[in-house]
């Protein structure tokens, strides 16, 4: 056969028929493997930003705080919750409050209305959702390492899961830090995870970027100061006796990554405020903990369904039995989520609902259990898949059910909200100060962030948020010194207490109550006295008093009533210092209502 020949059977063989078809047919696959992980991310974000708006335009009041702090060093204020407050640290989320900063400095947040919804409303659950993005993506990489054709279905599955979950819906999207956390701890999770899988673990980029994402987590929230162990920890996993001086190295390598931001951090909070914690962390008073505290996490158990829980930690086992090529990887992945719960058992309860410190659980753990479930599902028998289907539909249908209940609970009787606040112990008491035309005037209240937001009155908060005097005496839950501090040493023009304060021997309780203020809009709720007070001296006629209780049982009455029928409300395009009109006018009104006094006021 001559070349000529070999040739002509080339061309031959080359051309033959359905080859042009299997080319064509190439792209389209690509194609396809492309869209697939996108479309995935996608519907598992949407199932997670639907669930989310349900709760409508709802963001807890502590959101707010930081939202102040936000625009305090975007106008070059510093950190200082209002204009002329002490610098005091009252958030405890540096980084989530940079975002917001950010987010201010382009316009997006503090604002105005963006598509007919405030931006204060829209930006932070924006971010929410981004995030929410985030760890799909990361939970999609994942999986792409250990199983690639079916990588698409975890972060459909791990949104899915997410999105059924009330407490992580709420608290993602409630104005916190809650989203970002999960991010970064997710992303640490997942490095770690393909690090030790591509035999990775010892590098130095490994290592300092594990420490920096450790370093990210503490400075969003005080408890992420425990994922600095997430790295050496999955090293002594790793440890082998070749190993040893590098997996040393590698480790103070990942400390000091840790440790540079996160000390320069706390060296500038020392400077700064003259406290080695910010005042959030010295008002709750954490302590270490104790053998109790160590059984908190069976709320989580009990919450989740034992049948669910237990369902699931058996696929996980059965992952780490028969995937032996990537146990290690699953192992790093489990080994910031056992963080996660002691650092969940370790923190001081706290009184709101839906388990918020929960959130790093939640993700951590959907990962694990989303990769072990698709892993088992994959490799057992079609009938065992069958079995092990029917008994996860099974074991979830529970708690499915008990979510559901759990949302809707919520729904009709969310925590305290921003909004509220803003209109209660912001919008009112200006028009109460505008009314006795009040230049300088002072509240003391419970709830700070809406309040920090709308009012331009001085705030002292219950909590200790804008005095570090005050933050040591709720720390010591001395409450006598609470009272004396405030009926001798900072007597503020306007009070409102409600419990805890008004119990006991508490503020509301206290005979100066009653000796040095009037009473404007006052009930006993439960046995404990609830209201707004005016310090006597600053009321100089009976019939401006008159004025007061007016104003007060019109305006008050109906932020009260507004708020029991319509919790997940907004309260208007902007919350501005200053502001007196509600965010909707009283049953009657066809404005919202201005109290009569400083001709300003109608202005605002």
């Amino acid at each position: 056969m001559t070349l000529a020949s070999v040739g002509d059977v080339r061309t031959v063989h080359d051309s033959r028929p359905g080859d042009g078809a299997a080319s064509a047919s190439r792209p389209k696959r690509v194609r396809r493997a492309r869209f697939a992980p996108i479309a995935s991310v996608s519907a598992g974000t949407a199932l997670i930003g639907f669930h989310a708006s349900l709760y409508g335009n709802w963001l807890i009041d502590d959101a707010a705080i930081t939202f102040a702090y936000a625009r305090s060093f975007a106008e070059g204020l510093g950190p200082v919750v209002q204009p002329g407050a002490p610098p005091v640290e009252g958030y405890s989320n540096p980084t989530w409050l940079l975002l917001l900063v950010l987010g201010k400095f382009v316009g997006l947040f503090d604002s105005g209305a963006l598509f007919g919804i405030p931006d204060y409303v829209l930006f932070p659950k924006a971010l929410a959702l981004l995030c929410c993005a985030g760890v799909l993506t990361l939970s999609y990489m994942a999986a792409r390492r250990v199983f690639p054709r079916l990588a698409w279905v975890v972060p459909l599955a791990a949104g899915a899961a997410l999105a059924a979950i009330p407490s992580f819906v709420i608290w993602t999207f409630s104005g916190l830090e809650n989203p970002l956390y999960a991010l970064l701890l997710v992303g640490q999770a997942v490095l770690l995870f393909r690090a030790v899988l591509d035999d990775r673990l010892l590098t130095t980029k490994v290592a300092l970027t594990a420490g920096a994402l450790a370093a990210l987590a503490a400075l969003t929230r005080p408890e992420g100061l425990i994922y600095a162990g997430t790295y050496p920890l999955v090293l002594l996993m790793r440890l082998r006796r070749a190993t040893f001086a590098t997996s040393v190295r590698r480790c103070v390598e990942s400390t000091l990554a840790f440790a540079v931001p996160v000390g320069a951090y706390f060296g500038w909070r020392y400077a700064t405020f003259g406290q080695w914690l910010s005042m959030p962390s010295v008002a709750k008073a954490q302590d270490l903990p104790t053998l109790v505290d160590m059984t908190r996490p069976g709320e989580l158990v009990s919450y989740l369904g034992a049948l669910a829980v237990l369902f699931l930690a058996g696929v996980i086992g059965l992952a780490l039995a028969k995937a032996s090529w990537w146990r290690p990887g699953l192992l790093a992945v489990l080994t910031p989520l056992g963080l996660a719960v002691i650092a969940y058992a370790v923190l001081e309860p706290d009184w709101m609902e839906q388990y918020r410190f929960a959130t790093p659980v939640w993700v951590l753990g959907t990962l694990a259990a989303t990769l072990a479930t698709v892993e088992v599902l994959r490799s057992v028998s079609v009938r065992a898949r069958a079995w092990l289907a029917t008994g996860l539909v099974a074991a979830l249908l529970p708690t499915g059910a008990a979510f559901a209940e759990a949302s809707e609970e919520f729904r009709a009787d969310p925590n305290i909200s921003a909004c509220y606040v803003a209109d209660r112990f912001g919008r009112v008491f200006n028009g109460y100060a505008d009314i006795l035309g009040l230049e300088h005037a002072s509240l003391l209240i419970p709830d700070l962030g809406g309040s920090a937001m709308t009012s331009r009155l001085e705030l002292i908060d219950m909590a200790g948020l804008t005095h570090a005097k005050f933050a040591e005496m709720a720390r010591a839950g001395d409450r006598k010194a609470q009272a004396e501090y405030v009926y001798e040493v900072a007597k503020p023009t306007f009070i409102h207490v409600r419990e805890p304060w008004s119990s006991g021997t508490s503020i509301g309780w206290d005979p100066r109550l009653e000796r040095d203020y009037y009473p404007l809009h006052y009930d006993i709720y439960q046995g404990e006295p609830h209201g707004d007070w005016v310090r006597k001296s600053a009321v100089p006629t009976p019939e401006l008093l008159a004025e007061l209780r007016d104003y007060a049982r019109r305006s008050a009455g109906w932020v009260e009533e507004r708020a029991g029928a319509s919790p997940l409300r907004d309260c208007g395009p902007t919350m501005q210092r200053g502001q007196t009109g509600l965010s909707e006018p009283f049953p009657g009104d066809d404005r919202s209502p201005e109290p009569a006094g400083r001709p300003e006021a109608a202005a605002r």
